[in-house]
């Protein structure tokens, strides 16, 4: 059996790719689980930046909850308008180009491209992470188990965004039920106590008598709003859905949305009510906030375990958000010539198959550097994610301003609110990324600050590639008449065998003008053996045929390789032909030997593959290569994998 059919699933034709978009409730695993799995490290970053504090930080970091938990409604609003007003494409990639200019729209694809590597390494990590607070005897083997997770998810996502969408829906909803069911028994607890229930298994005890301070708060809030890192991947991926797919993409954000709103909303509520606050990860014993809360809650019992189960599929599966944005976006940045061409290609299963494995690297490099540790990777996070809001959100003011002014500001009210909206989201999250910044730079954030500008050098610097080429092979002219003079020819001779006589067969067909050339001592010093017996048969096999027929006589030429390779003698050569012949093309023709075993690799000398490059590699126009391949078995016809209806 095929492998790569067994792990992939058979190929795919484009008229299968209908059929393989995703509905509202596949597009809540498919595309929510970052935004609903920084329930677990969003706020336990936050308390983890007040935990000098001790227990009197716990309802300052509640309150941390509030602006964010607004500040996800305003983005949850701006979206929702931003897929209404670009049904087709409502990334911030594509929505700040169209208004904003090529420059924003690269700044917003780099912006996005880091906080979904970065999403990856986040994720993946915060998941090991609840899985090491449950079975603290995993913690030696943090990063054997982030990067085995990378690889089940990549795997996964190759075979196609359906499919994901359909593995990760169990442990998506029965998340979102496990936790709904102990936010509220935990606050039905907290109201009938008085606000003070008693835990069922104690929290961590909270050490520390550092002051609060504004700085801290600032912090916090910044490390907090991670919280909030993907909700703009519905807006990016609105290819996946079927039609109609902006009501299909407008029910997904809104059960996305509300169920994280809610849930913080409930964290934040129950954090001070049961005193709970964050443990060091990279220390033995860790348990996340969220187990912590579970077991004060409802204790160690079967639910505990489920839900945490249920915390550790979604953590880790967050990554899965990332694997179904990213990919498109570099498709559409690729379209565009900011990226190389081949993560536009669609791959086996109708997936960007080259984007997934680039984002797959990028992000197993970071948790290799970093450890597998969340806290060390949290200062690199939401730098991204904010940037690409703010990008989104002043694009969609500019696009609403356009609008007023095309129609006529004073009888469209509904466009002032939309302007107003989408203004109030880009200046509130404009004023967040600012804080973030100065609040995290000297933690890490700097390197995502760097590494921003860097990127969009990178891709501007791909662009001008791509730009070069257009104005090198962009000019088109007419073909020229039928009467073309036909090139001089030079077939290389290594030895007198079948190949080469195809190679001078070849030539004669084409050209008058045929030189051959034979290079002597190709494997060291000493006589050449073959030398005679190649005069022999040269003059039995092609110059008395030629006469007999009356065809034009090809030329021997035959040369010394001083240094064992091929390369200078033939270019030294083409050159003479060049000035022999200044009207003339030169084909070169270079009989091979196809290498269909993995053995024959090993048995045969390369000379063909580095003559070819090395002509190819001499930049001149008038040079053509001609590859003479000859087989040692019948080829056959490929093997075509037939549709499966």
């Amino acid at each position: 059996m095929d492998l790569l059919r067994l792990l992939l699933g058979h190929r795919l034709a484009n008229r299968d790719a209908a059929k393989r978009r995703i509905g509202a409730l596949e597009g809540v695993p498919a595309m929510g689980l970052d935004a609903l799995g920084s329930l677990a490290y969003g706020p336990e970053a936050a308390l983890a930046i007040l935990s000098p504090v001790g227990i009197a930080a716990l309802v300052p970091a509640a309150w941390i909850m509030l602006p964010i938990i607004l500040l996800l409604v305003l983005l949850y609003a701006s979206y929702w308008q931003t897929i209404r007003a670009y049904p087709g494409n409502s990334g911030a990639y594509a929505v700040a180009r169209r208004n904003l200019g090529a420059h924003a729209g690269v700044l917003a694809a780099t912006a996005l491209m880091i906080d979904y590597v970065l999403n990856v390494a986040v994720g993946i990590s915060a998941g090991v992470g609840a899985l090491i607070s449950a079975a603290p005897w995993l913690h030696p083997y943090t990063l054997p188990l982030c990067l085995g997770i990378l690889a089940v998810i990549t795997a996964v996502n190759l075979r196609g965004t359906q499919e994901s969408g359909r593995a990760w829906a169990l442990p998506t909803y029965l998340y979102i039920v496990c936790f709904a069911v102990l936010m509220t028994i935990g606050l039905f607890r907290a109201a009938t106590s008085g606000g003070h229930p008693h835990p069922v298994v104690a929290p961590a005890p909270l050490a520390g008598s550092q002051p609060l301070t504004l700085w801290l708060l600032l912090r916090a809030f910044a490390s907090g709003c991670t919280a909030m890192t993907g909700v703009e991947a519905v807006s990016n991926s609105m290819g996946a859905f079927r039609e109609p797919m902006v009501r299909r993409a407008h029910a997904t954000l809104s059960i996305i949305v509300g169920v994280l709103a809610l849930l913080l909303a409930g964290l934040s509520w129950l954090i001070p009510a049961y005193r709970i606050g964050a443990m060091d990860q990279s220390q033995p014993g860790y348990r996340s906030v969220l187990a912590q809360l579970a077991g004060a809650v409802v204790g160690h019992g079967a639910f505990y375990f489920i839900s945490m189960a249920a915390l550790l599929c979604v953590l880790t599966l967050s990554a899965n958000t990332s694997f179904i944005a990213f990919p498109r976006l570099c498709r559409n940045v690729a379209e565009d010539g900011y990226l190389p061409e081949t993560f536009a290609q669609a791959g086996r299963r109708l997936v960007y198959s080259i984007g997934l494995l680039f984002l797959a690297t990028s992000a197993g490099l970071l948790l290799a550097v970093f450890g597998g540790v969340t806290d060390r990777l949290i200062p690199l996070f939401a730098i991204g994610a904010f940037l690409s809001f703010t990008m989104s959100q002043a694009a969609m003011t500019v696009h609403w301003r356009r609008a007023l002014r095309k129609r006529g500001g004073g009888r469209h009210g509904a466009r002032h609110l939309r302007l107003a909206v989408n203004a109030v989201g880009a200046l509130v999250t404009a004023i967040t990324l600012i804080v973030i910044i100065v609040a995290k730079f000297t933690e890490g954030a700097w390197i995502t600050v760097l590494a921003v500008p860097c990127v969009v050098l990178m891709l501007l610097r791909i662009h001008g590639y791509y730009q070069h080429v257009d104005r090198h092979t962009g000019g088109l002219t007419p073909v020229g008449s039928f009467a073309i003079t036909p090139p001089a020819v030079l077939v290389v001779v290594e030895e007198w065998d079948r190949p080469t006589i195809k190679a001078l067969d070849l030539g004669l067909g084409i050209s008058t003008e045929v030189t051959a050339l034979h290079l002597v001592r190709l494997s060291g010093p000493g006589h050449d053996e073959h030398l005679d017996e190649l005069r022999r048969r040269w003059h039995e096999y092609v110059e008395e045929p030629a006469r007999a027929a009356g065809l034009p006589m090809p030329g021997l030429r035959i040369m010394e390789a001083p240094y064992r390779q091929l390369d200078e003698p033939v270019l030294e050569v083409v050159r003479e032909l060049e000035i022999r012949y200044p009207e003339r093309r030169i084909a070169v023709l270079v009989p091979e030997l196809v290498k269909q075993r993995w053995y024959q690799v090993l048995l045969h000398t390369h000379r063909a593959r580095r003559l070819r490059k090395r002509l190819l590699g001499c930049g001149d126009t008038r040079i053509t290569v001609v590859s003479v391949p000859w087989y040692l078995e019948p080829a056959g016809p490929p093997r075509v994998e037939q549709p499966r209806e």
